[in-house]
């Protein structure tokens, strides 16, 4: 178990931040005209002599008001407030394959896109499929309309991603807005409310591995909220830690409860969390082992043609490309 007294100090710095303490230039990332203008000239490139979206590198284009955009976008990530918005690519010029090949060079720009599942999907839609995500169903809550607390993507993986991008080619008819919020703030809340619920949230609790796990392998993982590396990072999904316990057979220890119910309270506090509604062509990244990230529930159009569709990609320059990491 990592030892609390590593961070027995409040975390300082742009990434402890509430929701006051933000202005729109700390995370927002206009593309230029300049750099709009290359990123249609790709599109033509791509027109002509198609290729598949996955080998597509940014070296391959000319594109170098873009790559200052996106660096400032990995600046934002790296020493920041740890999210940006990006605004935003003229969607309704180009269809969903070349609006998402584009993302995918930007994207490429701020780390390597990588694996989302154990057979090597690397580009991943996000919509309502209809389906319920039940316990032991590899079912995740993002194929559904549901909330979706705050949480880190791929809680359940030993190598997590370190960034999350989410493309928006159509919003929901109502509902599905986003949230993100600072969990070094969270631990600063914790550690002058609930110090005496800190020492658990650094032991492990049983995560589910949403059907992602090879042969003879465990179908949960076990792993701390809260560990120390070059920070604080952490690891939280609370709908994986319940069905990781509803499958392993045995209740939560009262001491994880009430650790639980302690971030909880905490990542509720709206003063906390900043909101936005991502709009068509907007592009959201996250540091995700240092910010949380959540979706109210949404209704979606009738029509299935304009159903809400994210598409969500997972960097990671660590490690190897594949799921496992």
């Amino acid at each position: 178990m990592t030892s609390l007294s590593v961070t027995s100090a409040p975390i300082e710095g742009p990434s402890a931040w509430r929701r006051a303490d933000l202005r729109p230039e700390d995370w927002r990332v206009e593309l230029s005209e300049t750099c709009l203008d290359e990123v249609r000239r790709t599109v033509d490139t791509l027109r002509a002599a198609p290729l598949p979206t996955i080998v597509l590198a940014p070296g391959d284009f000319a594109m170098p008001a873009c790559a200052a955009a996106m660096a400032r976008t990995r600046a934002i990530l790296k020493s920041g407030v740890r999210f940006a918005i990006v605004d935003r690519l003229p969607v309704a010029e180009m269809t969903a394959t070349e609006a998402t090949a584009i993302y995918w060079l930007l994207s490429s720009m701020i780390a390597r896109p990588v694996a989302q599942k154990l057979d090597g999907t690397l580009i991943y839609d996000v919509l309502d499929t209809g389906q319920q995500a039940l316990p032991g169903s590899g079912i995740r809550p993002d194929k559904t309309n549901i909330e979706i607390r705050f949480h880190i993507d791929n809680a359940y993986n030993r190598t997590p991603p370190e960034y999350v991008g989410l493309l928006c080619l159509r919003a929901a008819l109502s509902g599905g807005h986003s949230r993100v919020i600072s969990f070094h703030t969270v631990y600063n809340f914790l550690l002058a409310r609930y110090r005496e619920c800190l020492p658990r949230l650094y032991a492990p609790f049983w995560f589910d591995r949403q059907r992602e796990y090879g042969p003879g392998e465990s179908p949960i993982f076990a792993a701390p909220v809260f560990e120390q590396r070059d920070e604080l990072q952490a690891r939280f999904s609370l709908h994986q830690i319940n069905v990781g316990y509803a499958l392993s057979g045995e209740p939560i220890d009262a001491a994880g409860e009430a650790a639980l119910a302690a971030m909880l309270d905490t990542v509720e506090d709206q003063d906390l969390s900043v909101d936005f509604d991502l709009e068509p062509g907007q592009m959201q990244f996250v540091d995700n082992r240092a910010l949380g990230h959540s979706r109210t529930a949404f209704v979606d159009h009738p029509d299935p043609e304009r159903k809400r569709h994210l598409v969500r990609l997972w960097l990671r320059d660590r490690g190897a490309r594949a799921y496992p990491g």
